[in-house]
C-alpha cells in the first residue's frame, strides 16, 4: 500500500516537472521571438536623432539634341550685329561663288564675276527665269541698291558662249561731263563749252534711266574688255571731271532723283568731299597733277615714275580705292601708263573720242564728250 502511494506521488512530481519544463521552454521561445522582433524594429526604424530620408528614384538622363548646323548664310548673319546686313547667295550653272554680306540700302559692292572656260559671264539676275532670258531690267550689279527679304537674297547667274560675246560686238560709251549751268543760253566765258545746261542733263539722265540702259561698274567694264563678261548693247557709263561745285549743287540732285550710277573724278588735293549720293562713285583725277608741268602740259607727262606713283598713292589714300583714273587734261604717255601699272591702277580714262570694246587698252579708255548745247537728240544720236 505504501509503495502504491509512493509511486503515485512520484508520478505527480514527474508530471509537475514536465509541466514546469514545458512552461520554461514556452517562455524562452516567446522571449526569443520578442527579441528578434525588437531587433528587427530597431534595425528598420529611424533613429530619433536622425531625419528620415525619403527614397527617390534617379531619372534617366535625357539625350542631348544634336544642334542643326548653320547654313553659310546663317553663319554670316550670326557673325554681325548690323541690322541692315543682308546675306547674298549665288546660284546658276557652273557657279560656286560663296555667299557674301551686303548692306541693305547701299549699292551692291564687289559682286563676283565668275570664270568658265569657253564662256563669258552674262551677269546676275533677280530670278532664274530672268537669268535664262538675260532680261536687262532684272540684271543686278553695283548700280543697284541692295534690297533684302528676311535678310537674305539669292542672285542667279547666266552665261553666253565666248563666240556669242564677240559676235554681240557691244560698245560702251563713257560720257564725260564737266560743269553745269542753270542758264539755257549757257555761260559767256572761255570755258562755255564745258558747261552743260542742267535741263539737258536732266533729260539725258531721264533717258538713260527709263529706256532700258544698263550701267556697268568699272570692274564689269574691265572684265568686259578681257572678254570675260557680256554687256548688253545698251550699256553706258556716266562720269564727271573735276568735281566742280556745280556738279554738287546742280547735277547731283538729278543723278539722285533718277538713280543713275555715276563717277566723279576728283582732284583730291583740292576736294575730298564725301559722296553726296549713294549713286556716286568717287574716283581719282590724280592728287595734285591737275596743273601744268615744265613744258606747259600736265604734270603726269612731266614727272617720272616714282613721283607719279607717290601722287597717285596720295589720291588712293583719300578715296580708299585704286581702280580708274581720269588723266588731267587728257594728257598721258607711256611713262604715265607704266607708273599707273606699277602703282596698282587698272584703268585710265582719256579725252580721246570713242567707245570701249573687247580688247580696248585699259589705260587709254576713250570717251563721249558732252558739251554745252547737246540736248537729248544729240545724246540719242551718240548712244542710241
Amino acid at each position: 500500500m505504501e509503495s502504491t502511494r509512493t509511486g503515485a506521488r512520484r508520478r505527480r512530481v514527474s508530471t509537475r516537472v514536465r509541466r514546469r519544463r514545458a512552461l520554461v521552454a514556452a517562455i524562452g521561445a516567446v522571449a526569443l521571438i520578442g527579441g528578434v522582433t525588437w531587433g528587427v524594429i530597431a534595425l528598420t526604424s529611424p533613429r530619433a536623432e536622425e531625419p528620415t530620408v525619403a527614397a527617390t528614384s534617379t531619372p534617366a538622363p535625357s539625350p542631348t539634341p544634336t544642334p542643326t548646323p548653320l547654313t553659310p548664310e546663317e553663319e554670316l548673319l550670326a557673325a554681325t550685329d548690323d541690322p541692315a546686313a543682308c546675306a547674298v547667295s549665288f546660284a546658276g550653272d557652273e557657279i560656286s561663288a560663296a555667299p557674301m554680306l551686303q548692306t541693305a540700302g547701299t549699292l551692291y559692292a564687289s559682286l563676283p564675276i565668275p570664270d568658265r572656260e569657253g564662256f563669258a559671264f552674262a551677269g546676275w539676275y533677280s530670278t532664274a527665269e530672268d537669268a535664262a532670258s538675260r532680261t536687262v531690267p532684272a540684271r543686278v550689279n553695283g548700280s543697284e541698291l541692295v534690297a533684302c527679304e528676311d535678310r537674305r537674297v539669292t542672285l542667279h547667274g547666266s552665261w553666253v558662249t565666248a563666240e556669242e560675246n564677240v559676235a554681240a560686238a557691244t560698245r560702251v560709251p563713257i560720257l564725260m561731263y564737266h560743269q553745269f549751268t542753270e542758264r539755257p543760253e549757257g555761260e559767256d566765258h572761255w570755258l562755255r563749252g564745258n558747261y552743260a545746261y542742267i535741263g539737258d542733263f536732266d533729260a539725258h539722265m531721264n533717258h538713260i534711266a527709263t529706256t532700258g540702259f544698263y550701267l556697268p561698274t568699272w570692274d564689269e567694264l574691265s572684265a568686259f574688255i578681257d572678254g570675260r563678261l557680256w554687256l548688253p548693247e545698251r550699256s553706258v557709263i556716266v562720269t564727271d571731271d573735276d568735281a566742280d561745285q556745280t556738279w554738287f549743287d546742280l547735277a547731283m540732285p538729278v543723278v539722285d532723283r533718277h538713280g543713275v550710277l555715276s563717277t566723279s573724278f576728283m582732284v583730291t588735293a583740292y576736294r575730298q568731299d564725301p559722296a553726296p549720293s549713294p549713286y556716286v562713285l568717287r574716283r581719282s583725277h590724280t592728287h595734285d597733277m591737275h596743273q601744268a608741268g615744265d613744258d606747259g602740259q600736265g604734270r603726269i607727262v612731266n614727272w617720272g615714275i616714282p613721283e607719279i606713283i607717290a601722287d597717285m598713292q596720295a589720291s588712293a589714300d583719300v578715296l580708299g580705292v585704286k581702280e580708274v583714273v581720269a588723266y588731267p587734261f587728257g594728257h598721258y604717255n607711256d611713262t604715265a601708263k607704266e607708273a599707273l601699272r606699277q602703282g596698282g591702277w587698272e584703268m585710265a580714262r582719256t579725252i580721246e573720242p570713242g567707245t570701249v570694246a573687247i580688247g580696248t587698252d585699259k589705260l587709254a579708255l576713250p570717251v563721249v564728250r558732252i558739251d554745252y548745247g547737246m540736248g537729248l537728240d544729240s545724246l540719242v544720236s551718240l548712244i542710241g
